[in-house]
């Protein structure tokens, strides 16, 4: 039976050592394609060859994408760009601003006067400083961060607790609600831990003096999982 190709087929064959034997032409004609057709694909294939500025740009869209959903979605054009600094990353806030519009990204916008989202209970006892401002230890799990921010975003006011770990930086868990309480606290403590499997006994969970941290509920949380509390001024982690 003949063997019939297309243009795709022939660039292929042109590529491997029977080119060295046989003309474009002949091969052509043994697989049944037109030489003209060979060409047009060729050219084709040519033009969607990028450029070194076309090449930057599609790493940045992979790196930029893959930071914001490290983030979970909550990172801005700022943000991520100062993680991507972090990692060696020559760009600009403009750039990277640019691109995440180009391609439908967005984070979720603090408002822009602050709200008090931490009241201290002044009859809370409160775990010792185990991390002096030294977050990153150097590997993985040995410190995460929490807050709670207050957002504002198509839903309407909100507030986030998010947990990150203080080597990678990345988000390990988080909670939104229409409302601050120790709910939400919790609620991200066995997200973070459920995206580590469970294997974070000895982790520091650092936080600030806020009443959702030093919560019953959020210290039954910490002893469950195996986190080891710790706690900064208030206000500041």
């Amino acid at each position: 039976m003949a063997k019939y190709a297309g243009p795709d087929e022939l660039a292929g064959t042109t590529l491997s050592p029977e080119r060295t034997r046989f003309s474009v032409r002949r091969m052509a004609r043994l697989l049944g394609v037109s030489t003209s057709g060979y060409y047009a694909h060729v050219k084709r294939v040519a033009a969607t060859v990028l450029t070194p500025r076309q090449q930057r740009r599609a790493d940045l869209e992979v790196k930029i994408t893959q930071a914001h959903q490290d983030s979970c979605g909550v990172y801005g054009s700022p943000r991520i760009t100062a993680e991507l600094r972090e990692r060696g990353e020559v760009v600009t806030a403009k750039t990277v601003a640019k691109i995440m519009a180009s391609i439908g990204l967005e984070g979720i916008s603090p408002r822009t006067f602050r709200v008090k989202t931490t009241v201290v209970d002044p009859a809370a006892s409160f775990p010792p400083d185990l991390v002096g401002r030294h977050f990153d230890r150097g590997r993985l799990d040995a410190v995460w961060l929490t807050d709670i921010t207050y957002l504002t975003c198509g839903q309407g006011d909100m507030f986030l607790c998010a947990i990150r770990d203080g080597h990678s930086r990345k988000v390990l868990g988080y909670s939104i609600s229409g409302h601050i309480g120790t709910e939400m606290v919790t609620d991200a403590i066995d997200a973070a831990v459920g995206t580590r499997g469970g294997r974070c006994r000895g982790t520091i969970l650092h936080s600030d003096r806020g009443g959702e941290y030093t919560a019953h509920l959020t210290a039954k949380a910490c002893f469950r999982h195996g986190l080891r509390r710790s706690m900064g001024a208030t206000g500041i982690c």
